[in-house]
Order: structure tokens, then C-alpha cells, then sequence
């Protein structure tokens, strides 16, 4: 039973970090191709940016609801903990993905889509803003009691750190959008965003450099694990493998290589998550309580085992299916 209660939450930890993973890359550049919706300079262009999500938009989703039920069915106390913590940044993000789904369903019937418009690239904005300061506030830590409990304030999530993360998440999301459109597009607007994820993926850099460079200087949990023992060699990795991928796919978008430049912000995505990963292991709500504290019952954990064991093959067909079927370039026609 020991190695029950310690195996079955490296488990749904793992599942959880797949869930966030699938739509961080996904929901991500859905995100980035609302935030690029601003710069539009005409509706045709508008509208071509629209099609390009309008077959996929909601499946990307849905992997957000699969993380957030698994979250609160394996492990409830991280659940309740969190969504104390980071209620503000939260409700930021729904509001703003509840403006950019209406929009989205609106502007399509709609005879004067400037409103509509403007609410689905706000939305897209808002949401992913939201999404940065709650995993700025992650990253800081959280304040809890000996049982687990938030005991922290309202706005701790709210600081100059948090905001330097929130502003480089967004760049991400514009810099995957950016890659994304490349696939689907071409002529003038293809040459608009290979622009886009020139300055992206800059500005996604640059802020890598600032989150790395100052989260072990302010953070006391952040500073002991990266520098204890071999923790040390294998972060020292993952900034040189970070600057690699960026060059080649500065090179890539030089090139005017189309599919290679998402694939490398896609590599990009999870070296980052692995990183965030391996600070963060084995802790779900840091600095304070670990995976093998927050979890549910055993019992709970295989009962769900065994119904998410079916659930995620479906999910990766159907998401896999998506792309495949809707494939290829948009056009006006």
C-alpha cells in the first residue's frame, strides 16, 4: 500500500503536466493568432485568421477542463489551495476566454463585426494575461498553513516578477500564433507573420533571460534547487539548449521555411516545461506542499486511473484527426 500512495501521484502528476502541456501548445498559439487578430490591417485578413481556428479552437480547449478535473479529483487540497491563491488571475482568465468565445460564434453572423472583433482579440489578450500571473504566482510561491490552506492575501500574486512572466508568456503565445499562421497562410500575410515571429521570438527570449536570471535571486525555493547537487548541471543545459533552438529558428524564418519554425517553438514550449517541471517536482503547491501530501485516496486515484486511461487516447486521436482532416492553407475563397 506504501508504494501505492507513492506511486499513483507521480502518476497524475505526469497525466496533469500532459494536460498543461497539450494546452499550453495548442490553446497557445489559438491565443497568439487572437492577439495577432489586432494587427489586422483588413476583414479579409481578419477572416482568414478566423478560419484558421474556426475547425479547431474548441478542441484545443478542452484540454484545459480535462486539467482542471483532474486537478481537482487527484489532488483537491492543491485545488482549493491554488484557486484561493490565484482567484483574481483566474477569473481574468475565464472572463477573457468567455469574451473571445462569444465573439468568436457572434462575428460570423454578424453585419458589423467591429465589436465582435475587438472582443475576440481582447479576450485573447485578457485570457493569456491572466494565465501568466497565475503561473507568476506559482512560480513565487504561495502562503499556506501547516495543514495546506491559503493564508496569503489577495494580491500576492501581483508583483513586478509576475508581470515580467505574464508579458513573456504573451509573447509566446504570439510567437506560436505567428508560426502557426505561417502553415496556414501565404502572400503578403505569411510575409506579415514570418515578421511577427522575428520580433516574438526575440522579445519570448529575452524574457526567458529575465525569469531565469532573477526567480533564484528573489526566490529562496528556486535558488536551493537549482543549485543543489546535480540539479545545477542539468539546468546549466537547458538555457544552452534554449539559445540553440532560438537561433535555428531565427534561421528557420530567414529561410522562409514554413512547418519548421512551429515545430522548433513547439520544442522551445517544452524544454521551458520541463525546466518549470524539474523546479517544481515534487511539489503541487510550492514551497510547501508535495504531490504525495495533496493527493486523494488511492482508491479515488485508480478509480479515475482507469476512466482518464481511456480518455486521453481518444483526446490524442481526435486532436490528431482535427489537424489532419483540416490541413493546408487558408485562403479569401
Amino acid at each position: 500500500m506504501d508504494s501505492l500512495n507513492s506511486f499513483l501521484p507521480l502518476v497524475w502528476f505526469a497525466i496533469l503536466a500532459l494536460f498543461l502541456f497539450m494546452y499550453v501548445m495548442l490553446d497557445g498559439f489559438d491565443l497568439g493568432v487572437g492577439i495577432l487578430s489586432l494587427t489586422s490591417s483588413t476583414e479579409e485578413r481578419r477572416d482568414i485568421l478566423m478560419t484558421s481556428l474556426s475547425n479547431v479552437w474548441d478542441a484545443n480547449a478542452t484540454w484545459l477542463i480535462l486539467m482542471g478535473g483532474s486537478l481537482f479529483g487527484a489532488f483537491p487540497l492543491a485545488y482549493g489551495t491554488i484557486l484561493s491563491s490565484l482567484y483574481i488571475p483566474i477569473m481574468i482568465m475565464v472572463i477573457g476566454l468567455v469574451f473571445r468565445t462569444v465573439a468568436f460564434e457572434f462575428r460570423e453572423n454578424s453585419q458589423k463585426k467591429f465589436f465582435w472583433n475587438l472582443a475576440f482579440s481582447l479576450g485573447s489578450f485578457v485570457a493569456t494575461l491572466g494565465q501568466g500571473f497565475a503561473l507568476g504566482g506559482v512560480i513565487e510561491g504561495i502562503n499556506v498553513d501547516a495543514t495546506g490552506h491559503f493564508i496569503g492575501s489577495t494580491w500576492d500574486w501581483l508583483n513586478w516578477r509576475t508581470i515580467i512572466v505574464a508579458l513573456t508568456l504573451i509573447q509566446g503565445y504570439v510567437l506560436i500564433g505567428s508560426c502557426y499562421l505561417i502553415m496556414k497562410t501565404s502572400g503578403s500575410l505569411q510575409e506579415t507573420h514570418y515578421k511577427t515571429a522575428k520580433i516574438a521570438s526575440v522579445t519570448t527570449f529575452l524574457g526567458a533571460i529575465a525569469i531565469t536570471a532573477v526567480t533564484p535571486i528573489f526566490s529562496l525555493f528556486a535558488r536551493d534547487r537549482l543549485f543543489d547537487g546535480y540539479f545545477l548541471y542539468v539546468f546549466s543545459t537547458i538555457p544552452i539548449i534554449g539559445l540553440v533552438l532560438t537561433i535555428l529558428l531565427f534561421i528557420s524564418l530567414n529561410k522562409k521555411q514554413e512547418k519548421t519554425p512551429f515545430i522548433l517553438t513547439i520544442l522551445i514550449f517544452l524544454l521551458t516545461f520541463v525546466g518549470l517541471a524539474l523546479v517544481v517536482f515534487p511539489y503541487i503547491i510550492p514551497p510547501s506542499v508535495t504531490i504525495f501530501q495533496a493527493a486523494a485516496s488511492p482508491s479515488s486515484l485508480v478509480f479515475m486511473l482507469i476512466f482518464i486511461g481511456f480518455l486521453i487516447p481518444i483526446m490524442l486521436f481526435y486532436n490528431i484527426y482535427n489537424y489532419f482532416v483540416f490541413r493546408g492553407k487558408i485562403t479569401a475563397e
